[in-house]
């Protein structure tokens, strides 16, 4: 039974269409007696004759006639099978997880999935907005393919792929006292009351202007879990916030200042993450790429205006 082959399948189905070795040679374009020979050979593997020849034509058996449509099933889930892989290689089809941050998914990653869907429309691509901390959770746990996020310490089990890195800036009313500064520093941000979000976001902010020359101590005046949340504070007089300039187009939603930060200048590097020993789908191998292109066609890391 294992010595059976699909060609001597496809003989046997050939055969039972046509009736005819000539014809059914003709239509696996083999010869003949090479389409005889697989017809003996699966016989031979089966121990039972399926086929009565005879000089004019070829008459299924009775044990051929209860196996022919068992293999015509076969041979179609396969065939139905491989015509799925080449869908999903030719990216006809296939579905793509994604997991961002809450403020990276519904700032810069629509405006990618959008033009990534252009080119691949077939390609369901499903996005995940969390937590900053829980993207590479989701990414061990297999829940996405990939995952976008700011660096992070590595884990085990996941690949990171560099992306971008951006400058930390200052977002803050209109009219406000900072609007006159030819050149804000973090000083100066700091001496309003300062909106910070909760967690490593700030930990790490903290730490980076305790250990910068001039050893600046942040003191919040609140901490929030998101950066919306911030920005309707700022928006509402309630102080000042820092954030990333890919959150642009949320800060000029809410009509606020967005400017540079320096002394010291602080930067962000994101990254896309992924489970290292597991192959990509060929969908998200493919966004992946396209997201590397993106990036660099767009100037994502350079400081907003």
């Amino acid at each position: 039974m294992m010595n059976i082959s699909l060609r001597q399948l496809r003989a046997l189905v050939a055969l039972a269409r046509t009736g005819s070795f000539t014809q059914a040679a003709g239509a696996l374009h083999v010869t003949q007696s090479a389409l005889s020979g697989l017809i003996k050979e699966l016989e031979q593997n089966l121990g039972v004759r399926l086929v009565d020849r005879s000089t004019r034509s070829a008459e299924l058996t009775v044990v051929g006639r209860e196996f022919v449509p068992l293999v015509q099933k076969i041979l179609q889930d396969l065939d139905g099978a491989l015509a799925s892989v080449d869908d999903l290689k030719a990216l006809r089809t296939g579905v793509l997880r994604l997991a961002a941050p809450q403020l990276m998914a519904c700032t810069l990653l629509p405006d990618v999935i959008a033009a990534y869907r252009a080119q691949y429309p077939a390609v369901q691509v499903r996005l995940t907005d969390c937590a900053v901390e829980q993207v590479l959770a989701r990414v061990a746990a297999g829940e996405v393919d990939l995952g976008i996020g700011p660096e992070r310490a590595a884990m085990a089990g996941i690949a990171a792929e560099p992306l971008f890195d951006m400058p930390f800036m200052v977002v803050f009313p209109r009219g406000h006292a900072l609007e006159k500064l030819p050149r804000i520093r973090w000083e100066d941000a700091m001496a309003y009351p300062f909106i910070a979000l909760q967690g490593q976001f700030t930990e790490r902010l903290a730490l980076d202007l305790h250990v910068a020359p001039q050893h600046l101590t942040l003191h919040p005046s609140n901490e929030v879990s998101f950066m919306t949340t911030a920005l309707s504070m700022v928006s509402a007089g309630l102080g000042v916030t820092a954030c990333l300039p890919y959150a642009v187009s949320l800060v000029r939603l809410h009509q606020l200042q967005i400017r540079p930060l320096h002394e010291p200048e602080l930067r962000r590097k994101f990254q896309v993450y992924r489970r290292a020993q597991a192959s990509l789908s060929p969908a998200a191998e493919q966004f992946m790429a396209f997201l590397l292109r993106y990036v660099a066609a767009h100037g994502w890391g350079e400081t907003a205006p």
